[in-house]
């Protein structure tokens, strides 16, 4: 990707061409609510053309898009009306678009905590490693480790019999 000049309608294209599917993915396993990311995209990327920052390159600005939407994350879950209401089934908007065995391992993924969603996401489905998600979500290398380690364990036990033989 070449950016160009943030003034320009091509550059609006080229960042919503280019990010909006790891935003949107970030924000839906972080809230498993369709309506919740489509808000959490909408202000991220709000957030962004707004923003003043100077990017120093592409990596930069895909970095500060992933730190901004796990903010954004952090800030829906903290809301008084996220913790008063009760959310709709997820499963049935998603089902759809998935094979049962992808649904399986999805769900399971969005039983995980936070934080341990939040490492898994970034490390299998944006491809990033564990120092890239470190810097990003400013936590140790040996953090980001760990919580990989016990995020593969817990999916281990959700999923065994299912994707593990465990004898």
């Amino acid at each position: 990707m070449h950016v160009l000049p943030p003034d320009t309608d091509s550059y609006i294209d080229e960042i919503l061409r280019e990010y909006s599917d790891m935003v949107y993915r970030i924000a839906l396993t972080n809230t498993k609510q369709k309506f919740d990311a489509d808000d959490i995209f909408q202000e991220v990327f709000l957030a962004f053309f707004q923003s003043h920052v100077q990017f120093e390159s592409e990596e930069h600005i895909k970095y500060w898009l992933i730190r901004v939407t796990v903010n954004f994350c952090k800030k829906h879950h903290r809301s008084a009306w996220q913790k008063r209401t009760v959310s709709l089934d997820a499963a049935m908007q998603l089902s759809s678009c998935m094979t049962e065995q992808e649904f399986t391992v999805y769900d399971a993924v969005c039983r995980l905590p936070v934080k341990y969603r939040t490492v898994i996401q970034l490390f299998y489905f944006e491809d990033m490693t564990i120092d890239d998600i470190s810097r990003v979500l400013h936590r140790k290398d040996t953090t980001v480790k760990s919580q990989l380690a016990r995020a593969r364990g817990k999916l281990r036990e959700m999923l065994k019999g299912d994707y593990f033989y465990e004898p």
